[in-house]
């Protein structure tokens, strides 16, 4: 691609592949930033807006973002920590998606049952910055020094191999359902962090003039994700009945109540958390609510 034609548009990294680049491709969707990724490029231009995506590995997009050469990013907050980021990046939301535990892991059947256990003996991860820091804390307060300190291995790859193969007597590793995990015939004994996939910015931007936009995104995204966490839920109910409904659904504000043809019922109108949608319904058909009906939001702002 031309450089010039990317010369005064905001550039928004994205993870290329793995674990959050689909959530990603959803999420651009919601938020209606059009574009064509054309022959698997790593950079494409958006059409509906002054911006351009960048396609990078997430474990790149800290640096490029903290040194202000791209004004947007998507990766994951462990991603950020590891790459020792977090004072010149700005985390504007927390997405919801690419949910893990870094954890501890030794074997099930071994005598490590605690990191107090594990300390002073062989770790291998993929994570040797936050590992380093985790157990350096821990030795420390075990009084652990010199060949007695907890050896720290990076290994790339296959991390949970390491205890099978005798490499290591525990891992620090990502867990998200725990299934490979309890394969390799593991199990956690300590949790080091929890991590999602975030928005970020640079606290040292390069092209301050791109702030209206990146604020847009951010509004944009933000709109995305309250559609994907409410429902709205109407509902008719007996006017004597409006104090207990409005406590069972106060919406984000307060409802809408709206007066009926038939004297002394009203409808409500209520945004409501997906996850206490069925509660909600049952607790409004015990005070007489009827005709409830719940609808799903493509987007909002809020």
């Amino acid at each position: 691609m031309n450089k010039d034609l990317l010369d005064g548009r905001l550039l928004f990294a994205i993870p290329k592949k793995g674990r959050l680049h689909e959530k990603c491709l959803e999420l651009l969707s919601g938020a209606d930033i059009q574009f064509r990724r054309h022959n698997r490029l790593d950079v494409c231009l958006v059409m509906n807006h002054p911006m351009a995506l960048v396609f990078l590995p997430a474990a790149d997009i800290p640096s490029f973002v903290a040194n202000g050469d791209v004004d947007l990013g998507i990766t994951g907050h462990d991603v950020i920590i590891e790459a020792g980021m977090q004072e010149q990046i700005t985390e504007i939301h927390r997405l919801g998606f690419g949910k893990c535990a870094l954890q501890v892991q030794t074997p099930e059947n071994g005598p490590f049952k605690s990191v107090d256990d594990l300390a002073g003996k062989r770790v291998v991860t993929s994570f040797d910055v936050i590992a380093g820091a985790y157990f350096a804390e821990i030795d420390e307060r075990l009084n652990l020094t010199g060949d007695n300190k907890t050896k720290i291995q990076y290994v790339g790859g296959s991390v949970e191999a390491a205890c099978a193969l005798g490499l290591a007597d525990g891992i620090v590793d990502l867990v998200e359902s725990g299934d490979t995990m309890r394969a390799a015939g593991l199990h956690a004994i300590s949790t080091v962090l929890q991590t999602e996939a975030v928005l970020i910015k640079s606290n040292a931007p390069h092209r301050a003039h791109h702030a209206p936009l990146i604020d847009l995104m951010a509004s944009r995204i933000a709109g995305v994700l309250a559609a994907a966490k409410y429902v709205i839920c109407e509902y008719n109910i007996p006017r004597q009945s409006i104090s207990q409904a409005a406590a069972i659904t106060p919406g984000r504000r307060a409802p809408t109540i709206s007066p009926l043809e038939e004297e002394g019922w009203v409808a409500i109108s209520s945004m409501v958390e997906k996850k206490n949608i069925a509660n909600a319904m049952d607790q409004l058909v015990k005070i007489g609510a009827e005709d409830l009906m719940v609808f799903n939001l493509d987007n909002c702002r809020v």
